[in-house]
């Protein structure tokens, strides 16, 4: 049976680790916090997942909450030209709902599964020499890096040619919240997307957490900008503090979202987080002192901001795509090539798409996109198509992102009437 090491318990690692341990492998898995330190910690992310990663959970029975999160149903999209005045608006349906699950309930259940099926769980802070001692055992066929945070990360260099930036585009900021009224225009659960051009996005996502159904309030703002409120506090800011810009914020620039938060309370007291980071493509292989090779996995070597809300979806097919290598691979070695060929193929199928049209979005809008958002404010089948490029965004290279094919899109749209 084939040994293989999972460093890290967040989506990407303990999905992988529990899929190949369903597989038969024999897995053991590292983890920096038990699932009661999860349970009552601060949240982590906003984790909306769309149906194409949520099938993949679903493959290996990790779907626990499939019958209680609430769906998104869709994406609402708002463009508010000048702040603080609506100009645009996109009702976009999703064919599948996806859904948002606080990683405090799912990573925590995710360890108690692993342990209840046979993974070897070992709960410890693991540091680069650490790993490198485990390496020169030579216990494992294969050592996995899936923490996307912390000192590990460091040991994956970056990749220039795929990471545009070298500092943060986004100061993030998020609140988990009850006592938001839907929206009365499009009542079902949907993600709220609201734009202020130039200045950030507020994201309103319907999610689950200890207290039940809640909504996730989301500032994505432009370093330096107006609603860069957070910039400057090094440390966690007070939970209440925290709340009471976000609303600020929203009141000031997105008043048809304030109108429905007169009764916004946060979830819990540890239902905040804020920061920053850059957008960053690692090299897949890193090599330790004593020889030995590691591949990293999902935030490790792919980081990208989370305007287009893709982080836990990019995890979970990061997750599913190296399942599949690994199975592929038989009792054949993991060697170098091996690994970066698995990570290449993933790149291909998933990490190159995502990564570019999330790089894109952070920028002002070309010309071609503002005319694709336009046509779908006033036709389905384009609003659909969006809303369908957030479970695949390998369809966005097919006519979203290029200005040309754009054009031809819309020219078939307004043709077929």
């Amino acid at each position: 049976m084939r040994k293989i090491l999972i460093v890290g318990a967040g989506q990407a690692g303990l999905q992988l680790a529990l899929s190949l341990r369903a597989e038969g492998y024999e897995v053991t898995l590292m983890s920096a916090r038990t699932p009661e330190e999860i349970r009552t910690g601060w949240i982590t992310s906003t984790q909306a997942m769309f149906d194409l990663s949520l099938s993949t959970e679903r493959a290996y029975g990790l779907n626990h909450w499939e019958s209680v999160a609430p769906p998104i149903n869709g994406l609402r999209v708002a463009l508010s030209a000048p702040p603080g005045q609506l100009a645009l608006q996109i009702t976009a349906p999703l064919d599948r709902p996806g859904q948002s699950t606080d990683q405090r309930i799912k990573m925590a259940r995710w360890l108690e599964d692993a342990q209840e099926r046979g993974v070897d769980v070992i709960y410890n802070a693991v540091t680069t020499q650490d790993l490198d001692a485990i390496t020169q055992l030579g216990r494992y066929d294969l050592t996995v890096v899936a923490a996307g945070k912390g000192d590990l990360v460091a040991m994956f260099d970056r990749d220039p040619s795929r990471s545009p930036y070298a500092q943060p585009q986004r100061g993030l900021a998020v609140a988990y919240v009850h006592g938001l009224e839907p929206d009365p225009t499009w009542p079902v659960p949907h993600v709220g997307f609201h734009a202020v051009p130039g200045l950030g996005e507020l994201f309103v996502i319907p999610g689950l957490t200890h207290t039940g159904p809640c909504d996730i309030l989301f500032w994505e703002a432009v370093p330096g900008g107006p609603l860069d409120r957070w910039a400057g506090h090094t440390g966690r800011m007070a939970p209440e503090q925290h709340l009471a810009i976000t609303l600020d914020l929203i009141r000031e620039y997105l008043p048809w979202v304030h109108e429905r938060a007169g009764d916004v309370r946060l979830t819990d007291g540890k239902a905040t987080l804020h920061g920053r980071y850059t957008p960053t493509v690692r090299r897949p292989v890193a090599a330790l002192p004593g020889g030995g090779r590691v591949l990293g996995l999902a935030d490790v070597v792919i980081a990208n901001d989370p305007i287009t809300g893709q982080g836990s979806n990019t995890a979970a097919k990061a997750a599913h795509h190296y399942l599949q290598a690994i199975l592929a691979r038989g009792e054949q070695p993991f060697d170098e090539r091996w690994m970066t060929e698995t990570f290449e193929s993933f790149w291909t199928a998933h990490g190159q798409a995502v990564t570019g049209w999330t790089n894109a979005m952070l920028q002002p809008l070309p010309p071609h996109v503002q005319q694709v958002l336009g046509a779908a404010a006033h036709n389905e089948r384009i609003a659909r198509r969006f809303a369908a490029g957030f479970a695949d965004p390998n369809d966005f290279l097919n006519w979203f992102v290029d200005p040309e094919k754009a054009a031809a899109y819309l020219a078939e749209v307004s043709d077929a009437g």
